[in-house]
């Protein structure tokens, strides 16, 4: 009867084959999908993560640290507080000396340490005697040397044919500068210090020996030094540029209100209510590093250790060794670089005067009409 017709006309093909499909299949590829596929038992993906914390125990990781300061500001006892162990200017080997003498040069100490089965081979390195001359003008230039050297050494192991499976890195994942607790705003040293190593390393300035300060002397000296670095546009770790997430975002602005963290560095312990704490004892009661109530180096350790470990590492890695990277191959396009590896050849690069001579600019001989040309290449002389 009548209720046939409709199916029948339904049956008949489109006037045009593939619209109807077409209508069907957009909206399905416009309609956001699922966020996650649900599993029908246990796969084992979350094993993952077991995977990658076993082989970084069985191999270890490595974490480079430069401290700088002028000389009595307490670097070393920092480090040593840090780690909780004599690793700032204490050898690991029996057969050199103990202790790392007063001078000029950079010097770097290895030490391996080991925590509930984890181990970081942690690189310490000393600038004694930095702003201790009377004229300290480009006293920063052995620093921001011996920061490209380690990438000048880590872009040389990676560019090789035939490279090692791990490359050893020795680049500065953290350079700690020490700014004196003077109270008053920074010092032209210290601004131009941050404002050029700032470029190609991770910045983070403290103030030593906070204990030297009262609470408001504390909180306006921190509040200048905000405004010095603001004012000169000095981007000190963590830097705003490299926040990849709300989330991260909102704990970096926390840290960067507190920065620079008023620190104070012990590495002795005192009896503390029954308790051993780390602490500089004076007359009036003991100091206690690791109270957040008497100084901020919980905030610091936490930092570098606890929270932004790793993300120092991605940063050097990613930011600050990848613009040194560039820069670099960018110059062995230029002359006068050895063509085998793109780095500059230890030849100095050919005098233009000492090329040979083409042959029409040659010393002519006698010749017609060549005394307008002559005069441009030669002092000529009539003879005669």
């Amino acid at each position: 009867g009548s209720s046939l017709e409709p199916e029948e006309c339904s049956m008949e093909p489109p006037a045009v084959p593939g619209e109807e499909e077409e209508e069907e299949e957009v909206p399905l590829s416009v309609a956001p999908g699922p966020v996650g596929c649900q599993l029908f038992g246990y796969v084992g993906i979350e094993a993952v993560l077991d995977q990658m914390k076993i082989k970084t125990m069985k191999t270890g990781f490595e974490f480079n640290i430069m401290v700088v300061g002028q000389s009595g500001l307490g670097k070393s006892t920092m480090v040593n507080t840090l780690f909780k162990s004599k690793v700032s200017r204490k050898s690991s080997q029996p057969g050199q000396e103990e202790r790392i003498p007063k001078t000029v040069q950079l010097q770097s100490i290895t030490h391996v340490i080991e925590e509930k089965g984890v181990k970081m081979k942690l690189t310490v390195t000393d600038t004694p005697g930095f702003g201790d001359q009377i004229n300290n003008e480009n006293c920063w230039d052995p620093i921001i040397k011996y920061i490209n050297e380690q990438y000048e050494r880590y872009l040389r192991e990676e560019i090789l044919i035939t490279r090692k499976r791990k490359i050893p890195d020795t680049r500065v994942h953290g350079c700690v500068y020490f700014v004196p607790p003077t109270g008053h705003w920074l010092r032209p040293l210290d601004l131009e210090f941050m404002q050029r190593l700032s470029k190609i390393v991770n910045v983070v300035p403290v103030i030593a020996k906070a204990d030297t300060l009262t609470l408001e002397e504390r909180a306006e000296f921190k509040q200048r030094i905000q405004e010095d670095l603001k004012t000169h546009a000095i981007s000190v770790y963590p830097q705003e540029d490299f926040d990849q997430d709300p989330e991260d975002r909102a704990l970096n602005d926390r840290i960067r209100e507190k920065i620079p963290f008023a620190v104070v560095g012990a590495d002795q312990e005192h009896q503390v209510n029954g308790k051993r704490v780390l602490g500089r004892k004076t007359k009036w009661g003991i100091i206690e590093v690791e109270n957040p109530a008497h100084c901020e180096f919980p905030l610091l350790r936490d930092l570098l250790i606890r929270s932004h470990l790793q993300d120092l590492k991605d940063i050097t890695h990613n930011v600050h060794y990848e613009s040194y990277r560039v820069r670099r191959l960018n110059e062995s396009n230029r002359p006068g670089l050895s063509p085998l590896n793109g780095l500059p050849s230890k030849e100095p690069p050919p005098d233009p005067a000492a090329l040979p001579t083409p042959a029409h600019r040659a010393a002519p001989g006698p010749c017609l009409g060549g005394h307008q040309q002559l005069s441009l290449h030669c002092a000529w002389t009539p003879q005669g």
